[in-house]
Parts: C-alpha cells; structure tokens; sequence
C-alpha cells in the first residue's frame, strides 16, 4: 500500500468527487493504428501490449510487434502512463521511500545559488547550457533502445538508460545545489521523449518484466509499464464490461505506509486507500477510486499485479521495491485502523506455480544474520575472514566438493616491475573532496568531476577513474574512495552444474555499485612468454561487446559523448591478470552474452610504480540470488588463453543462456 505520503499527495491532486465525473476524467490514448483496444464482454478487461520499438513510422503495421490485440465492437478507454509527474522539491539520492510534495526547507533564493556558483567556478554561460540539458534529449547521439522483439532486452535497456541518466543528472545538478529529485527529472524527461515501454495499462504480466525484479524509485515501475501512479499505491483502469463502466485493479504496491500484513510470502492482507491525509482531515475510506476497483476485481475475480516492498539494507531511508507476481483478492472486509476510522481490507492469494519474489528475500535475510543457516554449505567463509563479510560456499547440485585450491587474497601482486610512471596530482581538500571544486585536483583528474554520486555509485564508465589517495589531505569519508575501502557484500560461491563455479549476493545490488576488484597476479602483457598451460582463471582487457559499451547511454543524451570508453582507451591498458593460484571470489565470474557486471580501470595508489585495479560495478540493478556475470570481450579475452600468449585464445561454447546468446566466447 502507499505510504502515508503517497496516499496525501494523492488526496491533494485527485479531490473526492462522485464516482461517475471520476470516471468520465480517464484520459485518451490514440490505440494503434488499426486496432481497437477492446475486451471480450464476458471475461475480464486484458490488453495485450507488445514491447516499446523506439523510432517506429505511423506506416508501420502494430502486427509487427508481437501478438494482434483482441477485437471487439467494444472500444476500451485505456490510460496512459501520464507523462506528467510532480516534482517534488526535495534532493534524495538513495530512493524514493516517500514521495513528498514539498520539502520542509525553502528553495534556495537566486541570489544565494549565483553565489553558490559563483564560488564554485562556473559561468553564467555553463549554467545556461546546463540548465538548456535539462528540458530535451539529445537524442541524435546515440539510438534509442534497442529494436529487438526480445521484451526483456527492451525492459533491460530502457532501465539502465533511465538510472544513467539519473546518475548524470544528479553529479551535473550538485555543482549548482539543484534542490529537484534527479529520478523524477529523469523520469520526466524520458517521457517526454518516448523514451518508456509497456505504455498501455496491461492486465496480468507485463512484457519483459520478470518476477523478483527490483525497483529503488516508483518512476522506474512507470517508465516500464509495471505500475502507472507515481504515488498512488493502486493502479487501476476503466473498462466496459458487460454494458456496465467498471474499474477493474491492475496493480498494488504494499509500501508499509498502512496496517498491512505481508508476512506470507503467499497470502497478503491489504489496507485499503484514503482517509489518512497529512493535509486534511482523517475520515472513514470510501468505496471509490482504487477501493472501488479492488472490489469489482474480487467479483470478477482477475489477477493482479503486487509489488512489496523491502527495507534497503545500505540505506536507513531507504526502500526497494520487488515484483511479486500475480495474485487474485479473495475476500474483503471493513476494519477499524490504529487511529479509530474505517478502512477497507483486502486479502490476496499469490497463484501457484510462479518463480519465487519475495520468499527469495525472506530466505536471504536469515542466511546473512547466521550464515550456518544456509543449506548445502560446505565452507561459510571462503575467504578466511580476509574479506570485511564471509563468502559462503555452495553446493545444492550434486557432490562436487570445491575448486581446487587457490590463496585467497583481496588486491593484486606485481610478479615483475612495471615501468615507472609520473606520480599523480594529491588534492588538499582539507575534509572531503566537493562537487564542482575547481580547487580539487583528483576531481580535474576527472575532468572536473566526481566520479560517484553522493552514495558511491559509478556514474558513468570512463576510461581511466582516480580515487583519491593515501598522499591526498581529505578524509577517509571521502566520497572519491569507493573500491579502495574493500568489498561490503554478501557473497557466495555456488557450483552450477553446468558451468562450473559461479558468484551470487545475498543482498539487493543497485546500478553502478561496487562489486569487488579482480584479484590476482599482474603480468606485464609484453613481457609475456610461450605457456604451454591453459590459464582458465586469467583476465585480460579487452573491449567488451556493444551491450556493455552502450552503459553510458543516458548519460550521453544530456551532452557530447567525449568521455566515453573507446577501443583506443582500452589499448592503453595492457593489463593481464592471472587468479589461477591467488585470487578473489572475481575469479569465479562466468561469462554472459547479456552480463549485469561491467569492469572499470582505477586508479588510487599514485606511486611512482602505480599500475591500474580492474574494478567490477554492477551494470544495472541485480535481485539477491542472481548470478553475477561479466562480457569476457570480443578478441582475445580469457579465459580461455592458451599458446601463443595473449593473442591467441581458444574459444569455448557458450551456456549463459541469455536469448542474444553468440554461442562461443
């Protein structure tokens, strides 16, 4: 259910009025061209949408899109996923736990922003064309995402375009104090854009979005298709069904903000919305709006869409929220809330046979509080209580036993020494480095940026990142050292059955996270000699494929992609490394056609023999359980290396299983 926030910011825009004007306020959407959307006047109201083709000419026929709608002599009013959104004064860049409509604190005057950027070295010009990115895309930089009829390649990229542009956004916006939600801008200007998929209301599943999804804003579930209101906890929509106006439920979010009972993993106890307004008056909930379509949704008795949430474990305020499945209402009652007036309730049963959601939590949750718990384990800490958290050792395929054995270690041994090179810059920041200080040097070392947002995520993949150093004057707290600090996940190491070891998280794992660095002896690749041994442990830099290239995508809609990784800027790293007998739990990264990890040369350690780490960041948001995976590149990437080293590799079938699969790596 919505919080108490959400449900006030829907109060204030949507006035209580008679259930028939309400109704006849559910704005138009042209249908597709030579389609009427429409339902079947004995069933419940379904629409089939196809995924989001961007670029696509009115000539074009909607068959081309996957399975033709429904017809009937019926047209439904279906809404649209408005592309208006409030924009709430408030900065919060760790989630949108609540939406505010307004911020407690009043908006900065312009005379104090002048100031601000004044001092922080910018031009009234820089601040007219940065202010200009704002309201268009440029979308002539790059294509937009990805035509291919796969939904969930669709659902995938149009995802992490949106939180790159969000990440971007937010570092641009702290040089001039911006006070607006960086998600919400992002939001709002992908809409405006076309930029946004699954943009009809569907009922059931919705095309490319997978059950234990996760979700760290509510414009991301908008932009996709999964739950339309940037606010309200109930999504539903109009229909004519058997000659009558009904509205019929299509999605809930249960956010903790009402009475709810969501310990099932299976059966979920949902508060009704209204009466709970920070701006008025509390009263009794009326059976209208959301409430209404609940009921008529337990007549009619279809499935509906749940969404729970999930206290986000790196951060105190922070929420996540996770797709649950479908579920269908099966009874509803009055009941009296904690501050005395009536509310609606709604019991709902989750449909057999889905993969898990919220269970997957509930189970991980246990296992981190004693990893002995978790079933199946032959070794609770691989590491030796080397790394900050344990790393759990799995087998719940069959009797294989372990790896063979290997010196875990967390950082990277020089075998040999490497050409010396020019000690880098030192900043004198006297606390921590600051957003927009032309004084910081690590920060020009950047080109004038911070690498990461306010809460340590990779903004943008760059070709070389500089962490500040033991030689800087700032702070450990320092927002620039992210991966010298060392993991803080909970990993484990499990045996796949078909694919040898792989690596999962116990924990939820946002878009441009740190994961861990690729541990290892470093060899100077042109110093390398014949080795007859294959080395199936060995890292190389290569340049990844174009689905990892194309990471920094949001972020190049607002400007020029000058900082963007190019092949030529990974030919300067000559860096091979070699986990075979030390490493990390990186050693045990599979290979994936569609990965979610992507690696990021750092440097911190400015010495005069200082060699780059090869860091791994999380290329989009990643559910506890999923196997973390990395694109092993294009030519001569291993592992796999063997004769003639590193030009020659062998290449090896492919069992990622992803759907654009290139069969070999």
């Amino acid at each position: 259910m919505e919080s108490l926030q959400d449900d006030s910011e829907n109060d204030e825009q949507e006035q209580p009025l008679e259930i028939e004007p309400l109704r006849s306020l559910a704005p138009m959407i042209p249908t597709p061209l030579g389609y009427d959307v429409a339902t079947q006047s004995t069933d419940p109201m379904l629409v089939i949408v196809a995924p989001f083709r961007p670029r696509t000419s009115p000539e074009q026929s909607p068959s081309s899109f996957g399975q033709p709608l429904p017809k009937s002599p019926n047209p439904l009013r279906a809404t649209p996923i408005s592309a208006a959104f409030p924009m709430p004064q408030c900065k919060d860049e760790s989630s949108d736990e609540d939406y505010k409509p307004f911020c407690d604190q009043k908006k900065a005057t312009s005379l104090k922003t002048a100031k601000r950027t004044q001092e922080a070295g910018y031009s009234d010009a820089a601040n007219i064309k940065r202010r200009s990115t704002r309201r268009s895309l440029n979308l002539e930089l790059t294509s937009c995402p990805s035509s291919s009829s796969n939904p969930n390649e669709s659902v995938g990229e149009i995802m992490m375009m949106f939180d790159s542009l969000r990440r971007r956004i937010l570092q641009l916006d702290e040089k001039v104090d911006a006070s607006r939600r960086a998600d919400l801008k992002a939001g709002s200007l992908m809409m405006q854009n076309g930029l946004r998929i699954n943009n009809l209301k569907t009922m059931g599943p919705v095309p490319g979005v997978k059950i234990g999804d996760i979700f760290f804003f509510r414009i991301e579930m908008c932009i996709v298709g999964l739950h339309a209101p940037a606010m309200a906890g109930i999504d539903y929509i109009p229909a004519k069904n058997a000659g009558k106006d009904e509205t019929l439920a299509v999605s809930i979010i249960s956010s903790g903000g009402y009475e709810n009972d969501d310990g099932d993993s299976d059966i979920l106890v949902y508060t009704g919305q209204g009466g709970n307004s920070r701006h008025k008056e509390k009263h009794d909930q009326k059976l209208e709006r959301g409430n209404l379509a609940l009921m008529n949704s337990m007549k009619k008795k279809n499935v509906i869409r749940v969404v729970r949430s999930a206290q986000d474990p790196f951060y105190n305020s922070g929420k996540i929220y996770i797709y649950d499945g479908l579920y269908r209402i099966e009874g509803s009652w009055m009941d009296k809330a904690k501050n005395g007036f009536s509310v609606f309730k709604y019991q709902l049963k989750r449909e057999p046979g889905q993969p898990e959601g919220i269970s997957v939590w509930k189970m991980t949750e246990k296992w981190k509080e004693n990893p002995a718990t978790r079933d199946k384990a032959i070794v609770l800490d691989l590491s030796s209580k080397i790394e900050n958290l344990p790393v759990c050792l799995v087998n719940d395929v069959d009797d294989e036993k372990g790896p063979s054995f290997f010196n875990y270690v967390t950082g990277v041994e020089y075998l040999r020494p490497l050409n010396k090179t020019k000690p880098l810059q030192s900043c004198k920041c006297p606390s921590v480095c600051l957003p927009g200080d032309p004084n910081c040097s690590c920060s020009q070392l950047n080109s004038g940026d911070l690498p990461y947002s306010s809460s340590g995520l990779l903004v943008k993949q760059i070709p070389m990142l500089y962490e500040c150093s033991s030689r800087c004057q700032c702070s450990q707290n320092c927002r620039n050292r992210v991966t010298q600090k060392g993991v803080y996940l909970n990993f484990e190491v499990f045996w796949t059955g078909d694919r040898g070891w792989g690596v999962r998280s116990w924990d939820p794992i946002r878009a441009g996270t740190f994961i861990c660095e690729y541990a290892g002896k470093v060899i100077d690749e042109t110093n390398m000699k014949m080795d007859d041994e294959e080395d199936d442990f060995a890292f190389r830099t290569s340049w990844p494929s174009e689905k990892v290239s194309r990471w920094n995508l949001g972020a190049e809609l607002l400007e020029d992609a000058s900082a963007s990784v190019t092949t030529e800027s990974i030919k300067k790293l000559p860096i091979v490394i070699s986990a075979k007998s030390s490493g990390n739990v990186a050693r045990f990264f599979n290979h994936s056609c569609s990965p979610n990890l992507l690696w990021q040369p750092v440097q911190y350690d400015h010495g005069d023999d200082s060699y780059p780490h090869i860091m791994f960041f999380a290329m989009k948001h990643i559910p506890p359980m999923t196997e973390l995976t990395y694109d092993y590149g294009i030519k001569g990437a291993a592992p796999g290396i063997k004769g003639k080293f590193p030009n020659a590799s062998e290449l090896k079938p492919c069992l990622c299983g992803s759907t654009n699969c290139q069969g070999s790596f």
